[in-house]
Protein backbone atom coordinates (compact mmCIF):
# COMPACT_ATOMS: atom_id res chain seq x y z
CA UNK A 1 0.00 0.00 0.00
CA UNK A 2 1.47 3.58 -0.56
CA UNK A 3 1.55 5.82 2.25
CA UNK A 4 0.15 9.22 1.34
CA UNK A 5 3.22 11.15 2.86
CA UNK A 6 6.58 10.19 3.43
CA UNK A 7 9.53 12.57 4.63
CA UNK A 8 12.97 12.17 3.36
CA UNK A 9 16.41 12.16 5.52
CA UNK A 10 15.06 14.55 8.41
CA UNK A 11 17.03 15.28 11.25
CA UNK A 12 14.25 14.09 13.96
CA UNK A 13 13.49 15.75 17.56
CA UNK A 14 10.71 13.11 17.94
CA UNK A 15 8.71 15.73 21.33
CA UNK A 16 9.82 13.13 24.01
CA UNK A 17 13.06 14.69 25.08
CA UNK A 18 15.00 11.85 23.61
CA UNK A 19 18.27 12.40 21.51
CA UNK A 20 17.74 13.59 17.69
CA UNK A 21 18.51 11.15 15.39
CA UNK A 22 18.29 10.97 10.85
CA UNK A 23 15.25 9.13 9.83
CA UNK A 24 12.35 8.51 7.72
CA UNK A 25 8.31 9.70 8.71
CA UNK A 26 5.99 7.72 7.02
CA UNK A 27 2.02 9.14 6.86
CA UNK A 28 -0.98 7.59 6.09
CA UNK A 29 -4.82 8.37 6.78
CA UNK A 30 -3.75 11.45 8.83
CA UNK A 31 -1.45 9.33 11.66
CA UNK A 32 2.16 8.26 11.56
CA UNK A 33 3.04 4.75 10.45
CA UNK A 34 6.51 4.53 10.80
CA UNK A 35 9.70 6.11 12.01
CA UNK A 36 13.05 5.11 10.67
CA UNK A 37 14.01 3.56 7.38
CA UNK A 38 11.00 3.51 5.39
CA UNK A 39 11.77 1.60 2.06
CA UNK A 40 8.32 1.88 0.79
CA UNK A 41 6.50 4.15 -1.23
CA UNK A 42 4.05 7.20 -1.30
CA UNK A 43 1.98 9.34 -3.15
CA UNK A 44 4.11 12.73 -1.92
CA UNK A 45 7.91 12.43 -0.63
CA UNK A 46 9.80 15.46 0.70
CA UNK A 47 13.53 15.98 0.88
CA UNK A 48 14.70 16.93 4.38
CA UNK A 49 17.82 16.56 4.46
CA UNK A 50 19.44 19.22 7.13
CA UNK A 51 16.23 19.84 7.51
CA UNK A 52 14.76 19.32 11.39
CA UNK A 53 11.95 17.78 11.54
CA UNK A 54 9.60 18.11 14.75
CA UNK A 55 6.17 17.33 16.15
CA UNK A 56 3.84 20.65 15.95
CA UNK A 57 3.45 22.86 18.49
CA UNK A 58 0.68 22.95 20.67
CA UNK A 59 -0.39 26.08 22.58
CA UNK A 60 -2.03 25.98 25.48
CA UNK A 61 -2.23 29.81 26.68
CA UNK A 62 -4.34 31.70 23.97
CA UNK A 63 -7.00 33.84 23.32
CA UNK A 64 -8.59 33.12 19.70
CA UNK A 65 -12.52 32.89 21.11
CA UNK A 66 -13.50 35.37 19.33
CA UNK A 67 -11.01 35.41 16.30
CA UNK A 68 -11.57 31.92 15.24
CA UNK A 69 -14.97 33.28 14.20
CA UNK A 70 -13.24 34.59 10.92
CA UNK A 71 -10.26 33.47 10.98
CA UNK A 72 -9.41 29.76 10.09
CA UNK A 73 -6.33 30.07 10.28
CA UNK A 74 -5.26 31.38 14.03
CA UNK A 75 -2.48 33.73 12.53
CA UNK A 76 -0.29 34.84 13.96
CA UNK A 77 0.13 31.54 15.79
CA UNK A 78 0.04 29.52 12.48
CA UNK A 79 2.66 31.25 10.73
CA UNK A 80 5.25 29.91 14.42
CA UNK A 81 4.93 25.61 14.06
CA UNK A 82 1.82 25.48 15.74
CA UNK A 83 -0.53 22.96 14.97
CA UNK A 84 -2.61 22.89 17.94
CA UNK A 85 -4.41 25.84 20.28
CA UNK A 86 -5.76 25.78 23.57
CA UNK A 87 -7.48 29.06 24.17
CA UNK A 88 -10.35 30.37 26.68
CA UNK A 89 -7.89 31.29 29.66
CA UNK A 90 -7.64 33.72 31.83
CA UNK A 91 -11.12 33.19 32.69
CA UNK A 92 -12.35 35.29 30.56
CA UNK A 93 -14.62 34.16 26.74
CA UNK A 94 -18.00 34.51 24.75
CA UNK A 95 -19.99 31.66 26.08
CA UNK A 96 -22.36 30.67 28.48
CA UNK A 97 -24.23 34.34 27.44
CA UNK A 98 -27.64 35.42 27.62
CA UNK A 99 -29.22 36.85 24.21
CA UNK A 100 -28.43 40.72 24.60
CA UNK A 101 -25.90 40.63 27.03
CA UNK A 102 -22.94 39.98 24.28
CA UNK A 103 -21.69 43.38 25.03
CA UNK A 104 -20.67 42.42 28.45
CA UNK A 105 -18.44 39.83 27.63
CA UNK A 106 -16.60 42.27 24.77
CA UNK A 107 -16.18 45.13 27.19
CA UNK A 108 -14.47 42.77 29.05
CA UNK A 109 -12.12 40.88 26.76
CA UNK A 110 -11.54 44.68 25.36
CA UNK A 111 -10.30 45.61 28.80
CA UNK A 112 -8.55 41.88 29.80
CA UNK A 113 -7.11 41.10 26.73
CA UNK A 114 -6.39 44.56 24.64
CA UNK A 115 -8.35 42.79 21.25
CA UNK A 116 -10.48 46.00 19.46
CA UNK A 117 -14.34 45.57 20.49
CA UNK A 118 -15.25 46.78 16.96
CA UNK A 119 -13.38 43.89 15.69
CA UNK A 120 -14.86 41.66 17.93
CA UNK A 121 -18.47 43.01 18.07
CA UNK A 122 -18.17 43.02 13.88
CA UNK A 123 -16.55 39.43 13.51
CA UNK A 124 -18.64 37.23 15.56
CA UNK A 125 -21.98 35.93 14.50
CA UNK A 126 -22.91 34.86 18.21
CA UNK A 127 -26.25 33.41 17.83
CA UNK A 128 -25.37 31.07 21.26
CA UNK A 129 -26.58 30.81 24.58
CA UNK A 130 -24.68 27.80 26.17
CA UNK A 131 -21.45 27.07 25.74
CA UNK A 132 -22.40 23.80 23.98
CA UNK A 133 -23.81 25.46 21.53
CA UNK A 134 -20.75 27.86 20.89
CA UNK A 135 -18.73 24.99 20.70
CA UNK A 136 -21.23 23.99 17.36
CA UNK A 137 -20.65 27.43 15.85
CA UNK A 138 -16.69 27.18 16.10
CA UNK A 139 -16.79 23.75 15.22
CA UNK A 140 -15.65 23.98 11.21
CA UNK A 141 -12.59 23.22 9.67
CA UNK A 142 -9.39 25.17 10.66
CA UNK A 143 -5.41 25.38 9.43
CA UNK A 144 -4.61 23.68 12.73
CA UNK A 145 -6.76 21.77 15.57
CA UNK A 146 -8.74 24.16 18.31
CA UNK A 147 -9.60 23.36 21.80
CA UNK A 148 -11.70 25.60 24.11
CA UNK A 149 -11.93 25.99 27.66
CA UNK A 150 -15.01 26.94 29.90
CA UNK A 151 -14.15 30.75 31.51
CA UNK A 152 -15.20 31.63 34.95
CA UNK A 153 -16.13 35.19 33.89
CA UNK A 154 -18.77 34.51 31.56
CA UNK A 155 -20.07 31.33 33.92
CA UNK A 156 -20.59 34.21 36.56
CA UNK A 157 -22.07 36.92 34.35
CA UNK A 158 -24.12 34.40 32.82
CA UNK A 159 -25.27 32.81 36.52
CA UNK A 160 -25.20 35.93 38.47
CA UNK A 161 -25.85 38.83 35.87
CA UNK A 162 -25.14 42.49 37.36
CA UNK A 163 -24.42 40.57 40.55
CA UNK A 164 -21.68 39.17 39.16
CA UNK A 165 -18.79 41.34 41.24
CA UNK A 166 -20.26 40.32 44.63
CA UNK A 167 -19.79 37.03 46.33
CA UNK A 168 -21.93 34.13 44.84
CA UNK A 169 -24.23 32.14 47.07
CA UNK A 170 -24.47 28.67 47.41
CA UNK A 171 -27.34 28.22 44.70
CA UNK A 172 -25.09 30.46 42.42
CA UNK A 173 -22.19 28.12 43.00
CA UNK A 174 -24.29 25.05 42.08
CA UNK A 175 -25.69 26.66 39.14
CA UNK A 176 -21.65 27.56 38.20
CA UNK A 177 -20.96 24.25 38.81
CA UNK A 178 -23.86 22.94 36.81
CA UNK A 179 -22.99 25.03 34.04
CA UNK A 180 -18.81 24.23 34.23
CA UNK A 181 -20.20 20.26 33.98
CA UNK A 182 -22.48 20.45 30.64
CA UNK A 183 -19.27 22.78 29.24
CA UNK A 184 -17.00 19.85 29.74
CA UNK A 185 -19.37 16.95 28.92
CA UNK A 186 -19.33 18.77 25.08
CA UNK A 187 -15.89 18.91 24.47
CA UNK A 188 -14.20 21.94 26.54
CA UNK A 189 -10.60 20.89 27.43
CA UNK A 190 -10.94 22.49 31.10
CA UNK A 191 -11.97 25.86 33.02
CA UNK A 192 -10.09 28.57 33.61
CA UNK A 193 -10.23 31.96 35.96
CA UNK A 194 -8.26 35.14 37.04
CA UNK A 195 -7.37 36.47 40.44
CA UNK A 196 -4.72 38.61 38.94
CA UNK A 197 -5.01 42.39 39.57
CA UNK A 198 -4.11 43.63 36.62
CA UNK A 199 -7.49 42.10 35.02
CA UNK A 200 -9.69 45.00 34.99
CA UNK A 201 -12.71 46.31 33.44
CA UNK A 202 -13.24 49.15 31.48
CA UNK A 203 -14.41 50.95 34.71
CA UNK A 204 -11.71 49.96 36.70
CA UNK A 205 -13.28 46.90 38.39
CA UNK A 206 -11.61 43.79 39.15
CA UNK A 207 -13.33 41.37 36.83
CA UNK A 208 -15.95 38.98 37.93
CA UNK A 209 -14.85 36.27 39.81
CA UNK A 210 -11.26 37.96 41.03
CA UNK A 211 -12.31 37.19 44.48
CA UNK A 212 -14.24 34.39 44.35
CA UNK A 213 -14.38 32.43 47.66
CA UNK A 214 -12.20 28.79 47.88
CA UNK A 215 -15.94 27.49 48.26
CA UNK A 216 -16.88 28.88 45.18
CA UNK A 217 -13.81 27.45 43.60
CA UNK A 218 -14.01 24.15 45.67
CA UNK A 219 -18.00 24.02 44.66
CA UNK A 220 -17.37 24.43 40.72
CA UNK A 221 -14.31 21.83 40.53
CA UNK A 222 -16.88 19.38 41.86
CA UNK A 223 -18.14 19.22 37.71
CA UNK A 224 -14.34 17.84 37.11
CA UNK A 225 -14.70 15.11 39.51
CA UNK A 226 -18.31 13.82 37.52
CA UNK A 227 -16.73 14.71 34.14
CA UNK A 228 -13.59 12.29 34.73
CA UNK A 229 -11.54 14.83 31.94
CA UNK A 230 -10.35 18.55 32.23
CA UNK A 231 -7.30 20.48 32.84
CA UNK A 232 -7.92 24.18 35.54
CA UNK A 233 -6.05 26.43 34.56
CA UNK A 234 -5.49 28.84 37.56
CA UNK A 235 -4.27 32.93 37.68
CA UNK A 236 -3.86 33.94 41.01
CA UNK A 237 -1.62 36.82 42.72
CA UNK A 238 -1.90 35.21 45.96
CA UNK A 239 0.32 31.62 45.11
CA UNK A 240 2.60 32.42 48.12
CA UNK A 241 -0.56 32.68 50.10
CA UNK A 242 -0.89 29.98 52.69
CA UNK A 243 -5.11 29.97 52.34
CA UNK A 244 -4.76 30.12 48.30
CA UNK A 245 -2.42 27.05 48.19
CA UNK A 246 -4.91 25.17 50.78
CA UNK A 247 -7.81 25.12 48.14
CA UNK A 248 -5.53 24.19 45.61
CA UNK A 249 -4.46 21.11 47.60
CA UNK A 250 -8.11 21.05 48.11
CA UNK A 251 -9.19 20.63 44.50
CA UNK A 252 -6.30 18.39 43.52
CA UNK A 253 -7.52 16.12 45.87
CA UNK A 254 -10.97 16.23 45.20
CA UNK A 255 -11.06 16.42 41.30
CA UNK A 256 -7.27 14.80 40.41
CA UNK A 257 -7.45 16.42 37.22
CA UNK A 258 -4.20 18.71 36.23
CA UNK A 259 -4.21 22.10 37.63
CA UNK A 260 -1.93 24.82 36.01
CA UNK A 261 -0.96 28.22 37.93
CA UNK A 262 0.88 31.32 35.70
CA UNK A 263 4.15 31.77 37.63
CA UNK A 264 6.89 34.73 37.40
CA UNK A 265 10.19 34.62 39.25
CA UNK A 266 8.78 36.64 42.12
CA UNK A 267 5.88 34.62 42.65
CA UNK A 268 7.53 32.67 45.59
CA UNK A 269 8.22 28.98 46.19
CA UNK A 270 4.22 27.84 47.36
CA UNK A 271 2.95 26.56 44.37
CA UNK A 272 6.35 24.96 43.32
CA UNK A 273 6.32 23.16 46.54
CA UNK A 274 3.34 22.07 46.60
CA UNK A 275 4.14 20.82 42.81
CA UNK A 276 6.93 18.59 44.40
CA UNK A 277 4.44 17.41 47.38
CA UNK A 278 1.52 16.81 45.54
CA UNK A 279 2.64 15.30 41.98
CA UNK A 280 4.88 12.23 43.34
CA UNK A 281 1.43 10.96 44.74
CA UNK A 282 -0.28 10.56 41.13
CA UNK A 283 -1.60 14.78 41.17
CA UNK A 284 -0.43 17.31 38.35
CA UNK A 285 0.31 20.55 39.63
CA UNK A 286 2.11 22.37 36.88
CA UNK A 287 2.99 25.72 36.76
CA UNK A 288 3.32 27.84 34.28
CA UNK A 289 5.93 29.14 32.70
CA UNK A 290 6.54 31.79 29.70
CA UNK A 291 9.85 32.07 27.28
CA UNK A 292 10.43 35.52 29.38
CA UNK A 293 8.97 38.31 31.65
CA UNK A 294 5.85 39.57 30.79
CA UNK A 295 6.23 42.85 28.48
CA UNK A 296 4.69 45.30 26.31
CA UNK A 297 5.78 47.09 23.17
CA UNK A 298 5.14 50.67 23.04
CA UNK A 299 4.81 52.38 19.86
CA UNK A 300 2.97 55.24 18.29
CA UNK A 301 0.13 53.37 16.46
CA UNK A 302 -0.55 50.77 19.39
CA UNK A 303 -2.22 50.96 22.84
CA UNK A 304 0.45 52.48 24.61
CA UNK A 305 2.43 55.42 23.63
CA UNK A 306 4.56 57.21 25.64
CA UNK A 307 4.63 60.49 23.69
CA UNK A 308 1.46 60.89 25.24
CA UNK A 309 1.92 62.10 28.10
CA UNK A 310 3.29 65.09 26.71
CA UNK A 311 0.91 67.80 26.11
CA UNK A 312 2.66 69.51 23.20
CA UNK A 313 2.45 65.62 21.39
CA UNK A 314 -1.84 66.69 20.87
CA UNK A 315 -0.17 68.75 18.57
CA UNK A 316 0.88 66.09 16.00
CA UNK A 317 -1.22 63.18 16.99
CA UNK A 318 -3.95 63.73 14.29
CA UNK A 319 -0.69 63.64 11.43
CA UNK A 320 -0.34 60.15 9.74
CA UNK A 321 2.04 58.00 11.77
CA UNK A 322 4.61 58.50 9.43
CA UNK A 323 4.48 62.66 9.37
CA UNK A 324 4.39 62.12 13.37
CA UNK A 325 7.20 59.96 12.92
CA UNK A 326 9.34 63.33 10.89
CA UNK A 327 7.81 65.65 13.33
CA UNK A 328 9.63 63.75 16.21
CA UNK A 329 13.07 64.67 14.90
CA UNK A 330 12.00 68.65 14.26
CA UNK A 331 13.79 70.76 16.28
CA UNK A 332 10.82 73.33 17.51
CA UNK A 333 8.72 70.39 18.66
CA UNK A 334 11.64 68.51 20.51
CA UNK A 335 11.81 71.79 22.24
CA UNK A 336 8.13 71.87 22.90
CA UNK A 337 8.31 68.07 24.20
CA UNK A 338 11.43 68.92 26.74
CA UNK A 339 9.81 71.79 28.12
CA UNK A 340 6.32 69.65 28.68
CA UNK A 341 5.30 68.94 32.22
CA UNK A 342 4.43 64.93 31.68
CA UNK A 343 0.73 63.69 32.54
CA UNK A 344 0.27 61.40 35.18
CA UNK A 345 -1.76 58.62 34.28
CA UNK A 346 -4.14 57.02 37.03
CA UNK A 347 -2.76 54.03 36.16
CA UNK A 348 0.25 52.96 38.35
CA UNK A 349 1.79 50.46 35.87
CA UNK A 350 0.90 52.54 33.27
CA UNK A 351 3.37 55.46 34.87
CA UNK A 352 5.91 52.97 35.49
CA UNK A 353 5.64 51.84 31.73
CA UNK A 354 6.22 54.80 30.26
CA UNK A 355 8.78 57.07 32.36
CA UNK A 356 10.54 54.49 33.66
CA UNK A 357 13.74 55.44 31.55
CA UNK A 358 16.56 52.97 32.84
CA UNK A 359 13.44 49.84 32.38
CA UNK A 360 12.24 51.13 28.93
CA UNK A 361 14.57 49.64 25.61
CA UNK A 362 14.78 49.88 21.93
CA UNK A 363 13.46 46.44 21.19
CA UNK A 364 17.16 44.56 20.53
CA UNK A 365 17.80 44.24 16.84
CA UNK A 366 18.30 40.64 17.23
CA UNK A 367 14.96 40.40 18.74
CA UNK A 368 16.32 38.71 21.89
CA UNK A 369 14.31 40.67 24.40
CA UNK A 370 17.17 40.24 26.32
CA UNK A 371 18.69 43.66 26.54
CA UNK A 372 21.35 45.43 28.93
CA UNK A 373 21.31 49.19 30.11
CA UNK A 374 23.31 50.27 27.21
CA UNK A 375 19.72 49.85 25.21
CA UNK A 376 17.58 51.14 27.92
CA UNK A 377 16.56 54.83 26.92
CA UNK A 378 18.10 55.89 29.91
CA UNK A 379 21.67 54.38 28.42
CA UNK A 380 21.18 55.72 25.29
CA UNK A 381 20.74 59.32 26.52
CA UNK A 382 24.05 58.94 28.79
CA UNK A 383 25.99 57.33 25.63
CA UNK A 384 24.56 60.15 23.43
CA UNK A 385 24.96 63.08 26.35
CA UNK A 386 21.43 63.79 25.73
CA UNK A 387 18.15 63.94 27.51
CA UNK A 388 15.93 60.84 27.42
CA UNK A 389 12.76 62.38 26.25
CA UNK A 390 15.26 63.01 22.76
CA UNK A 391 16.66 59.26 23.03
CA UNK A 392 12.84 58.27 22.97
CA UNK A 393 11.80 60.42 20.17
CA UNK A 394 14.76 59.15 17.67
CA UNK A 395 13.58 55.58 19.23
CA UNK A 396 10.79 56.12 17.72
CA UNK A 397 10.90 58.01 15.62
CA UNK A 398 13.07 55.37 13.66
CA UNK A 399 10.25 52.93 14.42
CA UNK A 400 11.06 50.42 16.73
CA UNK A 401 9.40 49.66 19.37
CA UNK A 402 9.93 50.45 22.66
CA UNK A 403 10.23 47.11 24.89
CA UNK A 404 8.95 47.79 28.54
CA UNK A 405 9.81 44.22 31.05
CA UNK A 406 7.35 43.53 34.21
CA UNK A 407 9.34 41.95 37.46
CA UNK A 408 12.59 42.01 38.06
CA UNK A 409 14.49 42.18 34.86
CA UNK A 410 18.00 42.25 35.95
CA UNK A 411 19.03 42.21 31.77
CA UNK A 412 19.07 38.24 32.05
CA UNK A 413 16.32 36.43 30.83
CA UNK A 414 17.68 33.48 32.92
CA UNK A 415 15.18 33.05 35.95
CA UNK A 416 12.91 32.59 33.11
CA UNK A 417 14.44 29.60 31.31
CA UNK A 418 15.35 28.23 35.25
CA UNK A 419 11.99 28.30 35.60
CA UNK A 420 11.60 26.39 32.49
CA UNK A 421 13.95 23.70 33.34
CA UNK A 422 12.16 23.13 36.24
CA UNK A 423 10.79 19.46 37.01
CA UNK A 424 7.19 20.87 37.35
CA UNK A 425 6.84 23.56 34.57
CA UNK A 426 4.60 23.61 31.66
CA UNK A 427 5.40 26.09 29.11
CA UNK A 428 2.94 28.69 28.25
CA UNK A 429 1.84 32.27 28.18
CA UNK A 430 1.56 33.03 24.28
CA UNK A 431 -1.01 34.81 24.73
CA UNK A 432 -1.94 34.42 20.83
CA UNK A 433 -4.41 36.39 19.84
CA UNK A 434 -4.47 38.83 22.53
CA UNK A 435 -3.25 42.06 23.64
CA UNK A 436 -2.94 42.76 19.83
CA UNK A 437 -1.82 46.37 20.63
CA UNK A 438 1.79 46.23 22.64
CA UNK A 439 2.96 42.43 21.97
CA UNK A 440 2.97 39.42 20.06
CA UNK A 441 3.96 36.60 22.12
CA UNK A 442 2.79 34.01 19.99
CA UNK A 443 5.99 33.85 18.22
CA UNK A 444 7.34 32.49 21.00
CA UNK A 445 8.04 29.15 19.48
CA UNK A 446 10.35 30.63 17.22
CA UNK A 447 12.09 32.33 19.87
CA UNK A 448 12.70 29.65 21.86
CA UNK A 449 13.66 27.37 19.27
CA UNK A 450 15.79 30.19 17.15
CA UNK A 451 16.96 32.29 20.45
CA UNK A 452 17.15 29.89 23.21
CA UNK A 453 18.58 26.70 21.75
CA UNK A 454 20.94 28.26 18.96
CA UNK A 455 21.40 32.36 19.49
CA UNK A 456 21.85 32.97 23.17
CA UNK A 457 25.09 34.23 24.05
CA UNK A 458 24.43 36.08 27.60
CA UNK A 459 23.84 32.96 29.28
CA UNK A 460 23.64 29.05 28.45
CA UNK A 461 21.35 27.54 25.72
CA UNK A 462 18.64 25.33 26.10
CA UNK A 463 18.72 21.74 24.19
CA UNK A 464 16.65 21.36 21.25
CA UNK A 465 15.64 18.39 22.24
CA UNK A 466 13.87 20.11 25.63
CA UNK A 467 12.75 22.98 24.50
CA UNK A 468 10.99 20.94 21.70
CA UNK A 469 9.39 18.39 24.02
CA UNK A 470 8.53 21.41 26.75
CA UNK A 471 6.24 22.44 22.91
CA UNK A 472 4.71 19.12 22.61
CA UNK A 473 4.45 16.48 24.20
CA UNK A 474 4.64 18.23 27.32
CA UNK A 475 2.05 20.91 26.79
CA UNK A 476 -0.10 17.97 25.07
CA UNK A 477 -0.68 16.07 27.82
CA UNK A 478 -1.39 18.59 30.27
CA UNK A 479 -4.47 18.75 28.11
CA UNK A 480 -4.90 15.48 27.91
CA UNK A 481 -4.05 15.67 23.97
CA UNK A 482 -2.26 11.96 24.18
CA UNK A 483 -2.83 11.35 19.93
CA UNK A 484 -0.19 14.64 19.13
CA UNK A 485 3.26 15.71 20.10
CA UNK A 486 5.10 12.88 19.87
CA UNK A 487 7.19 11.21 16.24
CA UNK A 488 6.29 7.75 16.94
CA UNK A 489 3.90 5.64 14.87
CA UNK A 490 0.36 5.56 16.03
CA UNK A 491 0.38 9.58 16.83
CA UNK A 492 -1.33 12.09 14.77
CA UNK A 493 0.69 13.70 11.63
CA UNK A 494 1.39 17.12 13.03
CA UNK A 495 4.93 17.94 12.05
CA UNK A 496 7.31 20.83 11.22
CA UNK A 497 10.14 20.79 8.82
CA UNK A 498 12.21 23.19 9.80
CA UNK A 499 15.57 25.32 8.30
CA UNK A 500 17.08 25.30 11.81
CA UNK A 501 20.14 27.43 10.78
CA UNK A 502 17.99 29.80 9.25
CA UNK A 503 15.20 29.87 11.32
CA UNK A 504 14.74 33.73 12.21
CA UNK A 505 11.55 35.84 13.89
CA UNK A 506 10.97 38.46 11.82
CA UNK A 507 10.80 42.03 13.45
CA UNK A 508 6.76 43.01 14.74
CA UNK A 509 5.11 45.01 12.91
CA UNK A 510 1.35 46.81 12.96
CA UNK A 511 -1.28 45.68 10.31
CA UNK A 512 -4.87 46.56 10.05
CA UNK A 513 -6.77 43.61 8.45
CA UNK A 514 -9.11 42.85 11.75
CA UNK A 515 -12.45 43.33 11.39
CA UNK A 516 -13.65 46.38 11.25
CA UNK A 517 -10.37 47.98 10.47
CA UNK A 518 -8.88 47.13 13.75
CA UNK A 519 -5.14 47.01 14.61
CA UNK A 520 -2.66 44.55 15.55
CA UNK A 521 0.59 43.15 16.11
CA UNK A 522 1.80 40.73 14.32
CA UNK A 523 5.38 38.88 13.53
CA UNK A 524 6.21 36.36 10.93
CA UNK A 525 9.19 34.41 10.98
CA UNK A 526 11.55 32.38 7.96
CA UNK A 527 12.50 28.46 8.70
CA UNK A 528 9.34 27.06 8.46
CA UNK A 529 9.64 25.04 5.12
CA UNK A 530 6.73 22.87 5.62
CA UNK A 531 3.69 22.34 8.17
CA UNK A 532 2.11 19.60 8.46
CA UNK A 533 -1.44 18.96 10.03
CA UNK A 534 -3.28 15.97 9.82
CA UNK A 535 -0.78 14.14 7.41
CA UNK A 536 -1.68 17.47 4.76
CA UNK A 537 0.90 20.06 4.11
CA UNK A 538 -1.04 23.50 5.88
CA UNK A 539 1.78 25.93 5.30
CA UNK A 540 4.94 26.01 2.78
CA UNK A 541 7.40 28.98 3.68
CA UNK A 542 4.76 30.18 5.87
CA UNK A 543 2.28 30.53 2.75
CA UNK A 544 -1.31 28.49 3.71
CA UNK A 545 -1.74 25.82 0.88
CA UNK A 546 -5.04 26.10 1.01
CA UNK A 547 -5.12 23.20 3.26
CA UNK A 548 -7.75 22.99 5.82
CA UNK A 549 -7.40 19.65 8.12
CA UNK A 550 -7.80 21.42 11.16
CA UNK A 551 -10.89 21.20 13.70
CA UNK A 552 -12.38 21.21 16.99
CA UNK A 553 -11.05 19.11 19.72
CA UNK A 554 -13.96 18.07 22.11
CA UNK A 555 -12.30 16.80 24.97
CA UNK A 556 -13.97 13.35 25.88
CA UNK A 557 -15.00 11.80 22.38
Amino acid sequence: MDHDLVIRNALIVDGTGRSSFIGDIAIHDGLITHVGEFPGTAKKEIDAHQKLVTPGFVDIHTHFDGQVCWDKQATPSCWHGVTTIVMGNCGVGFAPVRPGEEHSLIELMESVEDIPGTALHEGIPWGWESFSEYLDVIDTPYSMDIGAQAPHVAIRHYVMGDRCYDDATSDDMKKMADITKGALESGALGFTTSRFYGHKDKSGNLIPGTNATSDEMIAISEAFAEVGHGTMEIISDHLDKTEELAWIEDIARRTRRPITTLVTPDIGEGIWNLAERLNPEGFNIRPQVGARLASVLMTLEGTINPMRQFPSYNEIKHLSFDEQRKMLLDTKFREKILADSPKISRDVDTNRMISTWDKMYALPSDLSYEPGHDESLAGIASAQGIDVREALMNVMAGATPILFLFGKYEGSVQPQFDFIEREHSVFGLSDGGAHVGVLCDASVPTYMLAYATRDRTKGPRLSIEFVVHKMTQDTATLYGLTDRGVIEPGYKADLNIIDYDNLSLLAPEMIYDLPAGGRRLIQKALGYSVTICAGEVTYENGVHTGAMPGKLVRAGN
